[in-house]
């Protein structure tokens, strides 16, 4: 099922003059997202992959590290005025006992402190990451390195007719694109990737690259931590904290990825020439 695009009558301005045509926009819709029927989250997301964007929530959380213990994905209660089945509600069946998902620290620390540090963030996600990535062997020669964003921008379809979208890829130590996902969130674009690589048993990603369509924040650096992604590279700049979590964990963080120039903000031992 998909409904990744809605079309909607514009009224286009062209200097003087001003007509009428259909446009095609991003879609986007509520997806809740339940663990063993209790309510997690709720995020915004483009309807498609749901089940690869929850599996790969649930990673980035703390609460999944292997497909052995995702037991189900099924769509449930969610109905609109007539009745159908709005597929926007989605809940997880874990096997085995489950952790506080980090965003739980997070709003604990928020609201039982008074204020929340960048030192307390960092180790929480620290204590969750359960493969060193400082340990990743990978080197990544400039060449791929500079490759990376015309290969994800190729794949980016729904980009194309839409130009509202946000887009992640998983990349071989080669350059060869594994997978990419779309959507109106840049997180979950990640969890779409990261989930789809849950579910084709490729957890850890061990020697593998991400790159993302925006800016690099503490989150994705989070998330790919989780994921045992030893490089995340972004078009865009990255965050303070999203350094300074790379540089605890000994991941490769790339910024400004544009053409054949990029900033590393930690390990750049691994780039080559």
């Amino acid at each position: 099922m998909t409904r990744a695009t809605a079309r909607r009558p514009v009224v286009r301005l062209r200097g003087a003059e001003r007509g009428t045509r259909p446009d095609a926009l991003a879609a986007e819709e509520p997806l809740e997202i339940r663990v063993g029927g209790e309510a997690l989250t709720v995020t915004m997301r483009t309807p498609g992959q749901d089940f690869d964007l929850v599996a790969g929530f649930l990673v980035g959380e703390g609460l999944l590290h292997g497909g052995e213990q995702l037991a189900a994905l099924r769509y449930c209660a969610g109905t609109d005025a007539e009745g159908a089945n709005t597929y926007n509600v989605v809940d997880a069946t874990l096997r085995g006992a489950t952790a506080l998902p980090l965003s739980a620290h997070r709003n604990l620390l928020t609201t039982s402190a008074c204020g929340l540090c960048g030192r307390d963030t960092v180790d929480a996600v620290r204590t969750h990451v359960r493969w060193p990535v400082g340990a990743d062997p990978l080197t990544v020669p400039t060449a791929v390195l500079y490759g990376l964003p015309d290969a994800l921008r190729a794949a980016q379809r729904t980009f194309d007719s839409t130009g509202g979208l946000h887009a992640a890829g998983l990349f071989a130590p080669d350059g060869e694109l594994l997978c990419a996902r779309e959507d109106v969130g840049r997180h979950n674009a990640v969890d779409k990737v990261i989930g789809w690589a849950l579910r084709e048993g490729r957890l850890p990603l061990t020697g593998h690259l991400l790159l993302v369509s925006g800016r690099a924040s503490f989150e994705l650096t989070q998330k790919a931590a989780l994921a045992g992604l030893p490089l995340l590279a972004a078009v865009s700049a990255p965050s303070s904290l999203a350094v300074e979590l790379a540089e605890e964990l000994g991941l490769t963080l790339v910024g400004f990825l544009r053409g054949e120039s990029a900033n590393v903000y930690s390990r750049a031992d691994r780039i080559g020439v």
